[in-house]
């Protein structure tokens, strides 16, 4: 059985680091690698869909990033208890006509005795922006250890 350390029950310094290696797989934009931090039976609702188990998940993964070019998210902790955080994530991406969007969301998580993440589920609203507006500018891939979060940018 794969372990994904830190383990439940989470303090909020534990929290805090399991919501940062979420977001630094992420936004690796690697759907084979980030399905192995989810159970293999693991339940998603992310938007309209609802895929369960890791094959269904990656397959999400592959479609969204075929749409969203130049994919860059921050994710932040909004609660925790026992084996569960709830957090709050931004992300910027262009589709392939150039139009950049910022797409704000909620994620409720549950975890096993092993790190791994059971349920997953996502609120997400997109907003259209300018180019010029963007704030996320990092190069591709994870986000700088200096680089704001999403409440010190006002986010």
């Amino acid at each position: 059985m794969d372990t994904r350390l830190p383990l439940p029950p989470f303090s909020r310094e534990t929290a805090v680091q399991k919501i940062r290696l979420a977001e630094d797989g992420w936004n690796t934009r690697d759907p084979a690698r980030i399905v192995l931090a989810y159970s293999a039976d693991t339940v998603w609702r992310n938007r309209a869909e609802f895929p369960r188990g890791r094959v269904q998940a990656q397959a999400l993964l592959e479609r969204k990033w075929a749409r969203e070019l130049d994919y860059r998210l921050i994710k932040e902790l909004w609660s925790f208890d026992g084996n569960r955080i709830a957090v709050r994530f931004v992300y910027e991406w262009h589709d392939d006509a150039g139009n950049w969007f910022r797409s704000h969301g909620n994620e409720n998580w549950e975890f096993d005795e092993h790190g791994l993440m059971t349920h997953r589920h996502a609120s997400i609203n997109d907003r259209p922006i300018k180019a010029e507006d963007r704030k996320f500018h990092w190069p591709l891939g994870r986000r700088p250890d200096d680089h704001p979060g999403l409440t010190d940018m006002g986010l």
